[in-house]
């Protein structure tokens, strides 16, 4: 049963309740699209002036795409402002667990109009992986300077707190108590944390690494100018630190951190609390 105040079970419209996706991805389209489509921020919709009912623009144009397969349980979202462009405006991945939890693989919200920054393909224009096979060390370059954080391709529209209630509220009415994830970056694992997540694996590390970064610390003593990604003064922001850890600042690869939070709760987790406050927010 649904916990959140004034929430309840998901149904389909001939009554029969829905735990996951997969049981969400068995009705036919034009059903589950709908449903589906409250996943979408309101303000997201306006901006693009995409009806939430036909997921088509002014001109009557398709600008929303869901991908629901019968037989899986997974969902993917992308909301364009043209057919045209490659990259999405809204990008959501979400999958069922085999422990009835909802994974939350990615969330990207990317303003349209702002500049992009190649990070996400190598010297050959060959699509890196999250700079796992190749990195872009020139764009990667631009976008630090222009506030980004790694693997950011454009600035953010900062409609995240607008979205995760919504992930929440769709989660709980499927009777999951548990949204789990695995963040692609330091400052991802950060950020998550603001939103009540707590750590399933990870936490002694994101623990070291704050120390690493204090002064006389092993990580703050390697922010020697090496690299433009190391320069000192970067161990007090959130952007700095990660930018620093995606140029391998650490003894070991970024990865093994795993981040979960309960439905209506707030773990209460800080692991950098003397941070400085960025000046510009995914």
């Amino acid at each position: 049963m649904a916990k959140l105040p004034g929430n309840s079970q998901l149904a389909s419209a001939d009554g029969k309740p829905l735990f996951s996706l997969r049981d969400i991805n068995r009705l036919d389209e034009a059903e589950k699209e709908l449903i589906y489509g409250r996943l979408i921020p309101n303000r997201l919709f306006g901006l693009l002036d995409i009806s939430p009912a036909t997921f088509c623009g002014a001109d009557g144009v398709r600008l929303v795409s869901f991908t629901a397969p019968e037989g899986l349980g997974l969902l993917r979202i992308e909301a364009r402002r043209s057919p045209a462009d490659p990259d999405p405006v809204f990008f959501l991945d979400i999958a069922d667990t085999q422990f009835r939890q909802m994974e939350l693989a990615f969330c990207i919200i990317s303003d349209p109009t702002a500049p992009r920054f190649d990070v996400d393909r190598d010297d050959a224009g060959i699509y890196n992986y999250f700079a796992t096979h190749g990195r872009n060390v020139p764009e990667e370059l631009k976008a630090m300077k222009a506030g980004l954080f790694p693997n950011q391709t454009r600035r953010g529209l900062r409609m995240f707190a607008d979205f995760f209630p919504m992930l929440e509220l769709f989660v709980d009415s499927l009777s999951m108590e548990m949204i789990v994830g695995e963040p692609l970056t330091y400052d991802n694992a950060i950020r998550y944390e603001k939103y009540g997540f707590d750590y399933l694996t990870g936490k002694r590390l994101m623990q070291e690494i704050n120390e690493g970064f204090k002064p006389g610390g092993v990580l703050s003593a390697r922010l020697d100018g090496s690299t433009p990604f190391r320069m000192p003064g970067m161990e007090k922001t959130v952007r700095g630190r990660s930018w620093a850890i995606h140029d391998g600042i650490l003894d070991e690869p970024w990865i093994g951190v795993q981040i979960y939070r309960m439905i209506g709760g707030q773990a209460g987790v800080n692991t950098f609390p003397d941070r400085e406050v960025e000046e510009v927010q995914p």
